[in-house]
């Protein structure tokens, strides 16, 4: 009697470290992003705890089988075939809790993505309140025309762009206002950035989206605070010296409206032009240190989120377009990488990059 308890105990003692291995190979899966890393704990969890249980029961073929149809109706993935491997080769199989508990993961991992992208989705207009024709006049890396682009893009309305040459200008030459960005909505002319967001909310927004426009809430003390001082920390810090300057440049002239040879201009004598203007804006705005002042910004703006995904909730407000707008250009620029680097406002925008997902611009 004493031997067979002791042969018994043997064999729990393998099984529940044949579990253990499971637990310990599934661990790279908690890696994945918000959502699915949140289901893939709650695989791992049911895995490593209903086979530890299940390992002093006779489990059943059929059950082990049940385990693994749950894995391959979760949808197409390339570890699918790697899982069934490895649950064959676990001493003692699967129980009936440990396929039960699997199954109720794989839910879990449904309505965790399901959730994810109805969060973080595009809001596309009525088709009725889409324009039929918009028109951008741009300049790339202007952070001003990329508040507008990020507002198209959101609400995935189609636009034309329209390069502008920045020394002749020959683009806009039709029309009395000389700067960028200007918006052409079915024949109308709209300009200055976010008078142009306040008038095509209006158009294209419901009552209930736009009504925040113009009241003195939230959303727009934090929408004046990215023309008024987010905007004035940028230019110092893109050209915060020579090396970052030229590669500035060498962004703007591969992405611009430029010949051969005004390109080579624009990169080697834009970038001198714009390293002393820096320095003179540096002085009118009064900043001392330019990372500090840009990574107490991205600092400040990520404090007024105040634990919300976006400063309009669930789901991205104008305000949150307006910072996203105008920090898109310097993202992947020195500066850019050093403030996402520095400061906790990463996770915000990419939570924005998903949300406003691809381009809906067409270039001319």
């Amino acid at each position: 009697m004493f031997d067979i308890q002791s042969s018994l105990k043997r064999k729990t003692i393998l099984n529940l470290s044949s579990s253990s291995k499971i637990c310990s190979l599934f661990s790279p899966f908690h890696t994945m992003r918000r959502s699915s890393a949140i289901a893939s704990t709650f695989l791992f969890r049911s895995i490593c705890t209903s086979h530890a249980a299940g390992a002093l029961s006779a489990s059943a073929t059929s059950n082990h089988r049940l385990l693994q149809a749950a894995l391959f109706s979760s949808g197409p993935h390339p570890h699918r075939r790697w899982l069934s491997s490895l649950l064959d080769s676990v001493t003692g199989s699967s129980t009936r809790a440990l396929s039960l508990g699997v199954v109720g993961a794989v839910a879990s991992l449904a309505a965790a993505v399901s959730m994810s992208q109805e969060v973080y989705a595009k809001e596309p207009l009525r088709q009725e309140l889409v324009p039929k024709e918009v028109v951008l006049y741009q300049y790339e890396a202007c952070p001003f025309c990329n508040k507008v682009k990020a507002f198209l893009d959101y609400y995935d309305v189609p636009y034309k762009v329209v390069e502008v040459n920045p020394f002749s200008k020959k683009e806009i030459k039709w029309s009395d206002y000389k700067k960028v960005p200007i918006l052409v909505v079915d024949g109308e002319q709209l300009v200055d950035s976010s008078a142009i967001i306040d008038q095509l909310s209006q158009k294209v927004l419901s009552d209930k989206n736009a009504s925040s426009v113009s009241g003195d809430d939230e959303e727009t003390k934090w929408r004046r605070w990215v023309d008024n001082h987010l905007v004035h920390v940028l230019s110092p810090n893109i050209y915060r010296n020579t090396s970052e300057a030229l590669e500035a440049f060498d962004y703007i002239a591969s992405n611009g409206n430029f010949g051969f040879t005004e390109k080579i201009t624009v990169k080697y004598a834009g970038a001198a032009a714009m390293y002393f203007v820096s320095k003179k804006l540096k002085k009118k705005y009064n900043i001392t240190d330019e990372r500090a002042a840009l990574y107490e910004a991205a600092e400040t703006w990520v404090d007024a989120l105040a634990g919300r995904d976006f400063l309009g909730g669930s789901k991205p407000n104008l305000a949150d377009l307006a910072v996203f707008g105008v920090l898109r250009p310097i993202r992947y620029l020195r500066s850019g990488k050093d403030m996402v680097e520095h400061t906790r406002i990463g996770e915000w925008y990419t939570r924005m990059e998903s949300s406003v997902g691809d381009s809906s611009g067409i270039r001319s």
